[in-house]
């Protein structure tokens, strides 16, 4: 089968205000996350990417942009790849959230985790959230590979927790721990799916060599929209 590219999109404007974005559109890349966009594009020199699917939000799009005029392709956007809906969460301030009591169940048990509709935007659980990014990127891996070959190499430009879930399914993590799991803006990671089983080549890929733990600001402004999986907890000094 073919080579996936997990890439999450760069920082974005609710990123750096500490607001859960979700599905609210107009959500653009902020000037470090044009920046981290356009250095994809040599990061990634000399892949041969033969496809780059994207997330139908605005960020996601943005990220892309740069990636596919480099190799001359038109980005493919796949609902599947869409972030979680959030519902009654969308908009609101990471600091004011993680006072909710559904904040634990995501953090301890996100396969219980039901995100409560809004007035304007509906909920979704974690788990048909996983279930049906799981599902998108195997069948357009499985469509790559047919048109392409099973060496055939392609991308999709996602969220923070959809990359994470899809991570976990890969290597065969419960959803219950996929909290484990850490996607930076921007980050890279890389997934093989062959005849018998998932392989995860690569992950969280940022393109720095040095480790710079997290500050408690960090947590919000790296997390962003994904927060209920973006890591370390916020507010955690570790």
């Amino acid at each position: 089968m073919a080579y996936c590219i997990l890439i999450r999109h760069g920082r974005s404007t609710a990123n750096t205000q500490g607001v859960l974005a979700g599905w609210t559109e107009g959500v653009a890349l902020d000037e470090t996350g044009r920046e981290q966009a356009s250095a994809l594009v040599g990061r990634l020199e000399g892949t041969p990417l033969v496809h780059v699917a994207t997330s139908p939000l605005q960020r996601c799009q943005e990220t892309a942009a740069p990636l596919v005029a480099a190799h001359g392709l038109e980005p493919i956007i796949h609902d599947g790849l869409g972030e979680c809906r959030y519902g009654a969460w969308t908009g609101r301030s990471l600091k004011d959230l993680v006072k909710e009591p559904l904040w634990r169940t995501v953090q301890d048990r996100p396969s219980e985790a039901v995100f409560p509709d809004g007035d304007e935007y509906p909920g979704e659980s974690i788990r048909a959230m996983s279930e049906r990014a799981v599902a998108a990127v195997r069948e357009i891996d499985a469509e790559v590979t047919a048109q392409h070959g099973k060496h055939a190499v392609w991308a999709a430009v996602s969220h923070g927790d959809v990359i994470k879930a899809i991570l976990a399914d890969a290597v065969g993590t419960p959803l219950d721990e996929f909290q484990r799991v850490h996607v930076d803006p921007a980050s890279i990671s890389v997934v093989h799916y062959t005849d018998t089983r998932p392989m995860m080549l690569r992950s969280n890929d940022t393109g720095r060599s040095a480790l710079r733990p997290p500050k408690p600001a960090d947590d919000i402004s790296d997390t962003g929209d994904a927060a209920v999986g973006g890591g370390a907890e916020l507010g955690s000094t570790s």
